[in-house]
């Protein structure tokens, strides 16, 4: 394909150079967005009286077509052409000639590069909204059939506190309406300052109605400065770093799930469609999904990181190195899509093993808090308390006792205080409905995190 660009040279671009140059290859999936932001800007031309009815008549009309045969198959982009702008405005020119010609007008790639991956990167962010809706829907379904399944909380991965499985998958839920609203944010503001109409850098001599355009294309306003409006990519940035944070809580969900899965825990088990076996193992059942996702965190890590790198030393205004952009963030895109997609499914599937998490709730003294606060709430001072329950506990593992089967005379041995209401006060079930703070691990507590999320699901249609 000729080059747009190739007045100036006397020689044609070397092969190799030619396929290191070009940006087709990735950026062809932004065809959509480039062939609508044309329609608009030819539609601004006519506006401002820049091109005729008819012209703009003959663009939209093979702009339209040329969209429709993409879609339809009957059109191949082109992947010896340079990038997709040159690609459709080539092929325009084909269909109508002279007229085609006249589209690039008062802007320039710049611009409407810039112009064409916010436009891409917002519809995507809206289909990765929805994908995160769907994890936060299937976390609130699993939460809301274990509102009463009692298992250990853990800190430094050593048995804590009892809590219920419900609040502890909640979390992740919590985790993922933040970054839900993160995303919205950053396309909220990327969508604040449409750069169409800067040009190369400079702005442009035509009379055009950025106002105009940027409105048709989804903006709420224009870049002010034209230097700004084509060397920004800022968003990109902001956004693999919302990315990051959402493989981030997916990679520490993954983590909880792979030692769940495990027979050290026993907690859940997956089911068959989201694993795999071994190649000389037959007893294996591999957790390769989340293991997956916890190994494809690392590269969106590496997406953003590519990106701060590629910016740092980069002077005013556009340069080469800007089109290195585009790869980071759409392995970042479809690698985030690809993880939220599996994850919910996974989830929803995943069968709570819980006379497992119960048993295990029973060891490692988690109800010695709970211990504590019986002496306190009889008038101990809280660390006096703490030191008796922790000559209780040493006693109890080096004689083979727990909290609940102590006899009471040997409590007493530690302090008079201890009557026979210490044994409903350190079972489990006490344990987790005295926790009535808000917030906290207790079945109201819990019971009003589900009914949070599903205000917020239906406020979003997710039903």
């Amino acid at each position: 394909m000729d080059k747009m660009w190739a007045g100036r040279f006397d020689k044609a671009l070397d092969k190799q150079a030619d396929d290191f140059n070009s940006s087709i290859h990735f950026d062809c999936r932004m065809y959509k967005q480039d062939i609508t932001g044309s329609m608009f800007h030819a539609m601004m031309l006519k506006n401002q009286g820049i091109i005729s009815p008819d012209e703009y008549a003959q663009i939209l009309n093979g702009l339209s077509g040329i969209l429709e045969d993409i879609e339809n198959g009957r059109l191949e982009i082109d992947m010896e052409a340079e990038d997709i702008h040159m690609f459709v405005e080539s092929v325009l020119t084909k269909r109508i000639g002279d007229a085609g010609k006249k589209l690039h007008t008062a802007r320039s790639r710049n611009d409407q590069v810039a112009l064409d991956i916010r436009k891409y990167l917002a519809d995507e962010c809206e289909e990765i909204g929805s994908l995160i809706l769907n994890l936060i829907k299937a976390i609130k379904e699993k939460a809301s059939e274990n509102i009463d399944t009692i298992m250990p909380g853990y800190t430094h991965l050593q048995r804590a506190q009892p809590i219920t499985f419900a609040h502890h998958i909640l979390t992740y839920a919590f985790m993922l309406k933040r970054d839900y609203d993160r995303i919205g944010n950053a396309v909220e503001r990327m969508l604040e300052s449409c750069p169409i109409g800067s040009c190369a850098l400079a702005g442009t001599t035509y009379n055009t109605d950025r106002y105009f355009e940027a409105e048709r294309n989804g903006f709420t306003g224009v870049s002010l400065n034209s230097i700004d409006g084509v060397s920004d990519r800022d968003f990109c940035v902001e956004l693999l770093a919302d990315f990051s944070t959402i493989m981030m809580h997916l990679s520490r969900f993954s983590e909880e799930i792979i030692l769940w899965s495990s027979w050290e825990f026993k907690f859940v088990e997956l089911d068959d469609s989201y694993t795999t076996g071994s190649s000389i193992m037959p007893q294996k059942k591999n957790s390769d999904m989340a293991e997956l996702v916890r190994g494809k965190t690392g590269r969106v890590y590496g997406d953003l990181f590519a990106m701060l790198t590629i910016l740092k030393g980069i002077p005013l205004a556009y340069n080469k190195d800007m089109q290195e952009d585009k790869e980071a963030i759409f392995d970042a895109v479809d690698t985030v899509k690809k993880c939220l997609s599996i994850f919910a499914p996974m989830v929803a599937t995943m069968s709570v093993l819980k006379e497992n998490m119960y048993k295990a709730a029973g060891e490692g003294f988690i109800n010695a808090t709970d211990l504590a606060d019986y002496l306190v709430k009889k008038g101990m001072p809280f660390r006096t308390a703490y030191k008796i329950v922790g000559e209780i506990v040493g006693y109890c593992i080096k004689e083979g006792f727990v909290l609940e089967n102590l006899p009471i005379e040997k409590y007493k041995e530690f302090d008079s205080t201890f009557k026979e209401d210490l044994y409903n006060e350190i079972s489990l079930e006490t344990c987790v409905l005295k926790r009535i703070s808000v917030g906290g691990t207790g079945p109201e507590s819990v019971k009003a995190q589900i009914d949070y999320f599903t205000e917020f699901l239906n406020e979003k249609n997710i039903y």
